[in-house]
């Protein structure tokens, strides 16, 4: 089998999908403030929206990437040890969590476009309260990444998970 054809059958497993996914939230929220922050700098009306566009993008993605790795989720438990698992828990809680700040991002980029477009006067509190949205978005994102990141390598273990995140919870029994 060569290595294309085994690539293209790897895009039928959700965790590998989720794992491709998963930069898109924290790096299109990255891009979104960045763009943003030199928008303002320059009072770039046309900048300010086309970083209110990377940020709504960046945070919607989180949706598919939550999709994924709750697909994958009982497949990547099953071949991972105690320790593992006790770490995708964690990481699956916090993603549930991100999504829904991720979500609130999203839906600040939309007002704040379109304060841009109909409603002046509430266009720079929208873009403030936008910007600082994405950026706890950005932030969580990041440390979610991290935890996430001590699932499949046990290099990056530096101690164990919290406590509580020692088995499955009931919501994942279905």
């Amino acid at each position: 089998m060569s290595l294309w054809t085994e690539f293209f059958r790897s895009l039928s497993q959700p965790e590998y999908v989720h794992i491709l996914l998963n930069p898109l939230p924290v790096y299109g929220l990255a891009a979104g403030l960045f763009a943003l922050l030199v928008a303002a700098l320059a009072r770039s009306r046309p900048g300010q929206s086309l970083a209110l566009v990377l940020i709504l993008l960046g945070a919607v993605s989180a949706w598919p990437v939550m999709k994924y790795g709750h697909a994958g989720y009982d497949r990547v438990y099953s071949m991972s040890n105690d320790t593992a698992q006790k770490w995708l828990n964690w990481h699956m809680h916090l993603g549930e969590t991100l999504v829904w700040i991720d979500a609130a991002a999203a839906a600040l980029a939309a007002i704040a476009l379109l304060a841009t477009w109909r409603f002046e006067r509430f266009r720079r509190l929208a873009v403030v309260l936008t910007a600082i949205v994405a950026l706890a978005g950005l932030g969580f994102g990041g440390f979610v990444g991290f935890v996430g990141g001590k699932i499949r390598h046990s290099e990056f273990r530096s101690g164990p998970p919290p406590a509580w995140a020692n088995t499955k919870s009931d919501d994942d029994e279905d």
